[in-house]
């Protein structure tokens, strides 16, 4: 399938063309502020599909706006019907298309003439009236809080917030997208409006405020909730505003006679993980947990774990080593301890279910002793 992308170079049409660039049934030709109006007539004639994505939201003169918006999109209903082809036309509008301000216009004024398209042949047009998108590449400092906030916040920067209550309305570009590709792919076929899904809402406070613990986290090691929903979308943003030589951060190292302790992350209900080592010959714990747990996973040298019953003092050992993936779990009421036999450093990943806590650590020393 070929397919025709306006504003290319812009956020979404950057993201698009990294999506479709996966595909090897999809061929792109992008159309810029470079090209000519003779380009755009050739190369629609030339698509399947036009995602026109270009626009103007804010020009130096007011004026912009309607030949930007409503008279580039006039061009191009104008190629689709010279072509004599029924092509398809994914439109990406704004909220404000509803509002009374000369941006809102003109972006109306471009979804009517593609309504009239629609109407007049049997090229399809599918128009989102998006509200505010977010995602990686999104300029900051122009029409994106959230990217504004990211950046700033990322660099040390100062945001200026105006009203922390103010709600906002959001979508993610790889959602937005997804339903891009659904209608590339036939999975929508209703010509008009189109919603995404998947939309956010929260305030402008609320935003910076979790923005700003993604910073911090570095820092206390506590990670936010980053698997699902707005959360995962936000700091996939917020990574992205990274320098490259902000990609990788030090934490503190541990260390004595017996190797070293490392603590990588920490979770707020999950729990934390982190690494330690071992010379040989030497034994760690030694030491019982009321409602602690944890799981240990030898990656690289031989073990010894060892554990006694509290109450009972049953007695169990098992062996292990980096060679095999095998999770040793700790469990409450028998003291526990691992001892490195090898020849070489052992190296041990760990996690606890819960975040250490000097003033409530639940580690009680007790020797494991010899079996009887």
């Amino acid at each position: 399938m070929r397919v025709l992308i306006t504003g290319a170079n812009g956020f979404v049409g950057k993201n698009l063309q990294l999506h479709l660039a996966e595909r090897s049934d999809v061929e792109v030709q992008c159309f810029t502020r470079e090209h000519t109006q003779t380009d755009l007539v050739q190369w629609v004639a030339d698509a399947d599909l036009v995602f026109h994505l270009a626009g103007v939201n804010r020009p130096q003169d007011p004026a912009e706006f309607q030949q930007g918006n409503a008279d580039l999109t006039q061009q191009l209903c104008d190629a689709v019907q010279l072509s004599g082809k029924s092509i398809p036309v994914v439109y990406s509008s704004s909220i404000q298309a509803a509002a009374d301000n000369p941006y809102g216009a003109s972006k109306r004024g471009a979804e009517d003439e593609l309504l009239a398209l629609a109407a007049s042949t049997e090229s399809p047009v599918f128009i989102y009236r998006l509200p505010n998108v977010f995602g990686k590449w999104a300029r900051p400092n122009y029409n994106s809080a959230v990217a504004t906030f990211c950046h700033n916040i990322a660099q040390a920067l100062p945001i200026q917030i105006n009203d922390p209550s103010a709600q906002v309305n959001l979508v993610y570009i790889d959602d937005v997208l997804e339903s891009f590709l659904a209608v590339l792919d036939g999975r929508v076929t209703q010509s008009g409006f189109v919603e995404i899904e998947q939309q956010y809402h929260t305030t402008v406070g609320e935003l910076a405020e979790q923005i700003q613990a993604f910073k911090d986290s570095r820092d206390t090691l506590i990670t936010e909730n980053v698997g699902t929903g707005l959360v995962r979308a936000l700091y996939s943003t917020y990574v992205s505003y990274l320098k490259p030589e902000q990609f990788s951060y030090r934490v503190p190292l541990h260390g004595d006679e017996r190797g070293v302790f490392v603590e990588m992350l920490k979770t707020k209900d999950a729990g934390q993980f982190s690494f330690f080592t071992a010379h040989p010959g030497i034994t760690r714990g030694g030491h019982y947990h009321h409602s602690k747990t944890e799981k240990f996973l030898v990656i690289k040298g031989k073990a010894c774990f060892r554990f006694r019953h509290m109450m009972t003092g049953e007695f169990y050992e098992l062996y292990t080593s980096g060679e095999q993936s095998e999770i040793v779990e700790t469990v409450t009421g028998w003291t526990h301890d691992i001892t490195n036999v090898g020849d070489d450093e052992m190296v041990v990943m760990l996690w606890a279910n819960e975040i250490f806590d000097r003033d409530k650590p639940d580690t009680y020393a007790k020797p494991v002793g010899i079996a009887p």
